[in-house]
């Protein structure tokens, strides 16, 4: 990388960080993303050289409706980052198994529970969930039941998933006050 190209993300990355609870923040665009994960490990002023966690915020009420977050790690200056970057539905963003081989798995999880894709990817396939599985149980319109069930049947002797059936028997609610004598 040319020295200009760093000190000019340099200048444009000393205005965007944010502080919160003594850890630092940046928000970066999709685009931006390697060149700004870069500054901030070879800098020499920065250090963050190692990527501890991937994971994503679902807010879908937005537009770009996941927040994905890597937390960086500067070893040498007892620093925590957070780089986040917004991105919708149908966005990718880029792998960095080519620098950490730790992202290999948490880029997995991070597709595999929230479904933001990953451009890229040696092997992007689901790590938590089964290979049949429909969805992505953490984005918050998942609902809290799934889609099916998975059991035991004792006559089949094997291990049988079907649809979630939620069932409840008709009550009748009497909403007066128990203890006055009108009721």
């Amino acid at each position: 990388m040319k020295q200009g190209v760093v000190k000019n993300e340099r200048r444009k990355a000393r205005g965007a960080y944010e502080t919160k609870n003594d850890r630092r923040e940046i928000r970066v665009d999709v685009e931006e993303l390697l060149t700004r994960m870069m500054v901030c490990r070879d800098h020499t002023g920065l250090q963050f050289k190692i990527l501890t966690d991937v994971t994503a915020v679902d807010y879908p009420e937005r537009g770009q409706r996941f927040d994905v977050v890597y937390n960086r790690l500067s070893v040498r200056y007892g620093r925590r980052l957070l780089v986040k970057v917004r991105v919708d539905e149908l966005q990718s963003v880029p792998s960095r198994t080519g620098r950490y081989k730790s992202a290999n798995w948490m880029e997995r999880e991070r597709w595999d529970m929230f479904g933001v894709g990953v451009e890229g990817h040696p092997d992007l396939r689901r790590i938590l969930t089964d290979y049949g599985f429909e969805g992505h149980p953490m984005r918050k319109d998942f609902p809290l039941t799934g889609y099916t069930e998975v059991r035991y049947d004792e006559a089949a002797k094997r291990v049988v998933s079907e649809p979630v059936e939620l069932t409840q028997e008709f009550r009748a609610y009497e909403y007066g006050n128990p203890w006055s004598k009108a009721y």
